[in-house]
């Protein structure tokens, strides 16, 4: 549940913090005064977009914070986990701070961690639920019904199952209509394929073959002189009169025999022996690296031939000899692609399969929308006659499509029949712009009632109602309070009497600007509210009497 909200520069709002309790809250105030702007600040923090101009006037920036508690909702910490979102383990509660300037640039964070207005949507869906006072205008629109009718069947995701099933055979049905439509093009480009692979195929490339055949021409071509240069090297240090080992063993000899003399030389003596050992290696190594330089002629010839084979296919193909390899595996792929997506054999099994498995989820989800929809409007019919629509009725037509759609194998339709005896009409043919808004809080109450959200918040949905009505809608929601947590900005007293808890807004001059301010009211000064909410600008003995007698009847 939302625990508190602080505002600053927002608006006409220049510094409000507010704490919240449990069950149904109302809000009330003069028009004007900043009622629905508090609701505004909450729809920023959860996701709403918004301008510059939503700053206080003389203001750089605007801040918002809202802090939930979410004891009990592993769905939340799940979601905090998948984002890589910190969530304290010691601490059940959620932080939502947006920041706003006046250039209408937003900064957003969640438990100090900057996140995206995606993730503030995501996230708000699991928190609050919003109504507001205009909701019930998208009701004619028939993705408006539809999307209600599946919030109330908990199908949201089953639908979005059933779109991505319906684009996955869209997708196959493209693929197939594509390939028989270049089934020509196709067959020459795998003929041309097929020609290119087998040409480098009789290649018979080797792994990293073109750098093994420059080094190979380097050392045949230059056989003669590193065969002589190798000997050259053999002579000096052992072979000629003179030579490096000869010398170094006369010089081992003098000085290991004064080293008796001397004992300072023994480490010099060692070293030379070091020396003379690694010199004779040396040795070793050169003589066998000699004797196995083989100057192949005709193998020099034939490394040239392969080398100007590979440049030549090379240049034929537009690549570096190195890549050839890579560009026959390339090609490779392209023909096998090629020859998967030419059997049409192939593709009517797959888009078979795709519209198999759209029509099982879109069969799911009609079960679903028809046990849905007979007990929405068996409820929705019942709220009605609550909200003085004595004998109207409501229903849900799904009229199955001549061609499946991306939302499923039928459409959505609300009925009403506004009067007893009367036929069922479309909703936007028949409900006048009162009777609209009535349905529309009847389907809110009811879709409330199932909400999994634990804060639902009403912004004076209840306009162009009065009398019993109004207090059928507040003893509605004072019932919603006893479920979850409910807030309510509303201009109808009867209403205003079932709160639990009230707050008054009401605004102010501050150094020549109009600012808003909210407090709660206790139970002398909830009688005034009241009080003036029935009686206007004067109030009498008689309203304030009027006004105390219904707070006594909803305590």
């Amino acid at each position: 549940m939302l625990l508190s909200l602080s505002v600053r520069d927002f608006v006409i709002v220049d510094d409000l913090s507010l704490e919240f309790a449990e069950g149904f809250t109302v809000l009330t105030g003069e028009t004007g005064a900043g009622k629905s702007i508090i609701l505004d600040a909450l729809g920023l923090l959860l996701g709403d977009r918004a301008d510059g101009t939503l700053v206080r006037e003389g203001q750089d920036k605007a801040e918002m914070t809202a802090l939930f508690q979410i004891a009990g909702r592993p769905e939340i910490a799940a979601w905090l986990e998948s984002n890589a979102l910190p969530r304290d383990e010691d601490d059940d509660t959620l932080l939502i701070r947006r920041q706003l300037d006046r250039n209408g640039r937003s900064r957003s964070f969640i438990n100090g961690t900057a996140a995206t207005l995606a993730q503030l949507k995501q996230l708000g869906d699991f928190l609050v639920d919003i109504h507001g006072q205009h909701a019930h205008q998208s009701l004619v629109r028939s993705e408006a019904q539809r999307t209600l009718l599946d919030a109330y069947a908990g199908s949201q995701a089953l639908a979005r199952d059933v779109q991505q099933a319906w684009q996955d055979w869209q997708q196959a049905r493209r693929t197939r209509e594509e390939a028989e439509k270049l089934s020509r093009e196709s067959e020459l480009e795998r003929e041309r394929l097929s020609w290119q692979i087998n040409e480098l195929t009789e290649l018979a490339l080797l792994p990293d073959e073109w750098n093994t055949l420059n080094q190979a021409h380097s050392r045949l071509a230059n056989a003669t002189e590193l065969a002589q240069t190798a000997q050259l090297a053999v002579d000096s240090l052992s072979e000629m009169e003179g030579n490096c080992l000869s010398i170094l063993t006369h010089v081992q000899t003098r000085l290991s025999k004064l080293s008796s003399l001397d004992p300072r030389l023994s480490d010099t003596v060692s070293l030379l022996d070091s020396v003379d050992a690694e010199l004779r290696e040396v040795v070793y190594g050169l003589r066998d690296y000699a004797s196995g330089i083989d100057e192949d002629p005709q193998e020099l010839v034939r490394t040239e031939q392969r080398i100007d084979t590979l440049m030549s296919a090379g240049r034929k193909y537009r690549v570096q000899p190195q890549d050839l390899p890579e560009k026959l595996a390339d090609w490779q792929n392209q023909l096998a692609a090629l020859e998967a997506a030419s059997d049409p054999e192939a593709l009517a099994v797959a888009e078979a399969a795709t519209l198999s498995r759209y029509r099982s989820l879109a069969e799911a989800l009609s079960a679903k929308r028809r046990q849905a929809a007979s007990e929405l409007s068996r409820r929705i019919s019942g709220e009605m006659q609550e909200l003085a629509m004595g004998g109207a009725r409501f229903a849900i037509e799904l009229a199955p499509l001549s061609d499946p759609s991306a939302h499923g194998m039928e459409s959505v339709e609300y009925l009403v029949a506004a009067n007893a005896g009367t036929s069922f009409r479309p909703l936007a043919k028949v409900a006048s712009g009162g009777e609209l808004s009535r349905i529309s809080l009847a389907m809110q109450v009811v879709i409330s009632q199932v909400a999994s959200v634990p804060t639902l918040i009403f912004d004076e949905v209840d306009v162009g109602i009065g009398g019993r009505v109004a207090e059928v809608v507040g003893k509605l929601l004072r019932q919603l309070g006893d479920r979850y947590q409910v807030l309510c900005v509303t201009h109808l007293p009867q209403v205003a009497s079932c709160g639990k808890t009230h707050w008054q807004v009401s605004k102010s001059g501050k150094a020549g600007k109009v600012v808003s301010r909210i407090k709660p009211l206790n139970d002398a000064e909830r009688i005034e509210e009241i009080a003036r909410m029935l009686g206007g600008a004067e109030i009498t003995e008689t309203t304030r009497q009027h006004a105390s007698e219904m707070l006594e009847l909803n305590a």
